[in-house]
């Protein structure tokens, strides 16, 4: 649950995240809303996580992390005091740019919205493409990236698009960089807004499609995997999904 706070007391919740898809514990695919929460779960678990803030004094852009069981309750995990990887999402469905409002309360501003200004509108998800071979154990790839070509990049920030659909590429390196094994493989994140989650993953689909990543091995095709899978499709999944689908790895499909 993404939760800003002033210095003035004011503390509001902007919604949930979705992250069960992930791999010895590093998220891969994150989404908002999520699609198997019951509402009043869901205001719960939103409400919680703003008294856990309150009673800290947080200040500043913070997450607050539940495990969720089978049978719907909901448990505590830990508060990350900071901005997450997948932020993108919250603010695709909530038009409000997080880093911004990180910047204006550690200057001293209030919050510009009350919860009841918040408002969620469409899906929004997110792959991190990292430098890594799913199709050897997902062994780390080093090298240059000779080709690097995102797709068309139709939604910036939390700017919103007329159509409520779009691609957003937030990417840390561009073609002819040297990718070394001695930081995260993270290359970039693309994330997609759509008006639903299944506009969503033809929208994501059609995204990695068009990415091109050429001179080291990239995740894009295990994204493309497990987005056809019938049971992420159908959002039956849980932390182990990874594990128990695909963690032998995905083979990749010959280019043309």
């Amino acid at each position: 649950v993404q939760v800003p706070a002033d210095g003035f007391g004011n503390c509001i919740h902007l919604w949930e995240r979705e992250c069960s898809i992930q791999r010895r514990h590093q998220k891969l695919i994150e989404e908002a809303p999520c699609a198997f929460l019951e509402e009043t779960t869901r205001l719960r678990m939103c409400e919680q996580a703003v008294a856990l803030a309150r009673a800290a004094g947080y200040r500043s852009a913070g997450t607050v992390e539940f495990l969720v069981g089978a049978d719907g309750a909901f448990h505590f995990l830990e508060m990350n005091t900071r901005l997450q990887v997948e932020h993108p999402v919250t603010e695709c469905v909530t038009g409000i740019d997080l880093v911004e409002q990180m910047i204006r309360v550690a200057a001293g501003e209030r919050l510009a919205f009350d919860q009841a200004q918040v408002q969620r509108r469409g899906w929004a998800m997110e792959c991190r493409v990292n430098a890594e071979d799913p199709a050897r154990g997902f062994l780390p790839s080093s090298g240059r990236l000779v080709r690097y070509q995102p797709p068309e990049q139709t939604l910036w920030a939390s700017q919103a698009v007329a159509s409520t659909e779009g691609v957003r590429v937030d990417g840390g390196v561009r073609e002819g960089d040297v990718v070394s094994s001695y930081y995260d493989p993270l290359l970039a994140k693309l994330i997609v807004h759509g008006r639903n989650r299944d506009d969503c993953i033809r929208t994501m689909q059609e995204a990695l499609d068009a990415f091109l990543i050429r001179g080291v091995s990239t995740n894009l095709t295990f994204h493309a995997a497990m987005l056809a899978h019938p049971d992420f499709r159908a959002a039956r999944f849980t932390t182990a999904f990874v594990a128990e689908h695909h963690d032998g790895g995905v083979a990749a499909a010959p280019d043309p």
